[in-house]
């Protein structure tokens, strides 16, 4: 027992590389043989002309997509034998890793409303539980306030599911027309908006980072943010439908973009960099999804999965051996300290910049490319580019925090990693080299596309370079950058433009509150009345009059019997 206890996570990850190997190994021979697709379907009950089935859809977008999952779940399974190598319910963590693989598999080749409820659900009840696992204030509040934002998006997707009951279909993979046509497409997209953190929903995304880091790397790369990217993307063929729905889309994920990648810019805490610039990808993808390029954001959602699972287990490795030091403030010289951990995180950041020839760049350039060819406004086309451009900004304070000066004086020496780290992580960095070039090869659908003009290529590497002008401003000296943003300024920026206060205190507080009087005036009001107490009550009354009924004698026994029998005789005359 106690071996397989200890065998336990190499086990599950061989489990899910061996998947992940036969995955790829089909997916792409299914991409090579024309994107054929397959749809495998079981009808479970019909009832009032309406079928509930569950259909399983096998195409090149859901078996690439599982494969990475998968790959990326053995990987980050290997790299939590090293990590969580203390911790005493290794068993019940595995568990809750596979629980949550699971989910997102079931969400990924599930293309039905009814059935993806299963997965969607699994997701944030499983994500709660992998959130609040160290069990201590801060988590416990980032698990509420993870867990309320993600049941705004089930409610929301549970009245799309009524409203879809007019076509008595609930099958999400071909256009639908007709009455609520609009009001469907809002309520899935603004869903989807909520697992992805999109704005208003970006508080619980940062707050997540209360997570073990492979349960980080997990949610940030391949499953829980990416569920609602993947669910629009699945949907496009009834957005493009109601043009409304897209034009709103696009400047969401715009702003999204621009608010993650200025507040990046100011903070100063590893983890939470990171995540921003997550959610700064996710606007992006959203935006694209808007412009009409859904297979373009798909394209970016599989390549950002493998150099941001990268970023997070490097960014977990250095956390790991410093003793759980994230603040980019005392963190310095850690290419002293972890060599390779350090080569890989540059690697990493350098990826997310958009480096020519490494797998953000592939999907990246054809981005910018589509907002460039297609018809969108002056305004949405500066924010994305000035979105773009700084992702080389937060990335440069990542580079900067691992070469920078070390303030913490017992932090110098060597780090050896263990070898399932080594193994994990180059796993992961083969990935973010070739990713991005094979898939970009072998499937069609992104191999080709229309180039811009001389003068947008100029443009798109000034906004992918750009950035680089935060490396020498900060060689500079902060004084030139405090005059340029006022204390109130970076206050602003660094809070996520008040995200928290209006998605955060505002969802929990409402939610607890509106708890608190439910269980006041409901729990203590009427259903304590009406049942629970009100029931007792009523019984102990029956029980009462009985007992004094039958404790009596034979005399009350007749007396009881002709009562009856005189009211159930006049009852039959009454009826005649």
């Amino acid at each position: 027992m106690k071996v397989f206890k200890f065998l336990g996570a190499p086990l599950l990850s061989s489990l899910f590389f061996f998947f992940g190997a036969a995955l790829c190994l089909f997916s792409f021979c299914e991409i090579v043989n024309n994107n054929s697709a397959y749809l495998i379907e079981w009808e479970v009950f019909s009832i009032c002309s309406v079928d509930w089935t569950l259909p399983v859809i096998f195409d090149s977008t859901s078996l690439i997509f599982s494969c990475l999952v998968c790959i990326i779940s053995g990987s980050v399974s290997l790299f939590m034998i090293s990590y969580m190598s203390g911790e005493v319910f290794m068993r019940r963590f595995t568990l809750l890793i596979v629980g949550f693989v699971s989910s997102m598999n079931l969400l990924i080749f599930v293309p039905s409303f009814v059935t993806i409820l299963l997965g969607w659900d699994g997701l944030g009840i499983v994500s709660f539980a992998l959130v609040i696992y160290y069990q201590n204030k801060k988590s416990l509040a980032a698990g509420m306030l993870t867990v309320l934002a993600n049941r705004i998006g089930d409610a929301l997707l549970i009245l799309a599911i009524c409203f879809l009951v007019n076509w008595g279909e609930w099958r999400f993979g071909f256009g639908l027309m007709g009455d609520y046509s609009l009001v469907i497409c809002l309520l899935v997209v603004i869903g989807a908006m909520t697992k992805s953190a999109q704005i208003p929903f970006s508080a619980w995304l940062p707050a997540a980072m209360a997570a073990p880091t492979p349960v980080s790397a997990l949610v940030h790369s391949s499953t829980l943010v990416t569920a609602g990217v993947y669910m629009v993307i699945r949907f496009y063929s009834s957005l493009i439908e109601n043009s409304e729905v897209l034009y709103f889309l696009s400047k969401i994920g715009g702003l999204t973009m621009m608010m993650a990648g200025l507040s990046a810019c100011f903070e100063v805490d590893m983890k939470k960099i990171i995540a921003l610039s997550t959610l700064s990808q996710l606007g992006l993808m959203m935006f694209t999804i808007g412009i009409g390029y859904p297979v373009i954001a798909v394209f970016h959602l599989f390549t950002h999965a493998l150099f941001k699972a990268l970023l997070f287990l490097c960014a977990g490795s250095i956390i790991h051996f410093t003793v759980d030091t994230q603040d980019g403030r005392i963190l310095g010289s850690v290419n002293k300290l972890l060599p390779f951990s350090s080569a890989c995180l540059v690697l990493s950041s350098v990826v997310l910049c958009g480096m020519p020839f490494l797998s953000g760049f592939y999907s990246k350039d054809l981005i910018l490319e589509g907002a460039f060819s297609g018809t969108n406004g002056v305004v949405e086309i500066v924010v994305i580019l000035v979105g773009a451009s700084l992702s080389l900004v937060y990335s440069s304070r990542i580079l900067l925090i691992v070469f920078g000066q070390s303030y913490g004086g017992s932090m110098g020496g060597f780090g050896v990693e263990s070898v399932y780290e080594i193994v994990s992580i180059m796993t992961l960095a083969f990935g973010a080299i070739f990713g991005g070039w094979v898939l970009q090869e072998v499937w069609v659908m992104v191999s080709g596309f229309d180039l811009v003009g001389s003068l947008g290529k100029v443009i798109i590497v000034v906004v992918t370079f750009g950035g680089s002008l935060y490396i020498f401003l900060g060689f500079l000296g902060k004084s030139m950058l405090n005059k340029v943003f006022s204390s109130s300024v970076e206050w602003f920026m660094s809070s996520m433009w008040f995200m928290g206060l209006i998605s955060g205190s505002l969802v929990a507080g409402i939610g607890l509150k509106g708890g608190a009087v439910m269980y006041k005036h409901l729990d203590q009001g009427w259903m304590e009345i009406l049942g629970g107490q009100g029931i007792f009550g009523g019984f102990k009354k029956g029980i009462s009059i009985s007992s004094f009924v039958q404790g009596v004698g034979l005399f009350s026994f007749i007396r009881v019997f002709l009562i009856v029998l005189a009211s159930a005789m006049v009852l039959m005359i009454l009826l005649l």
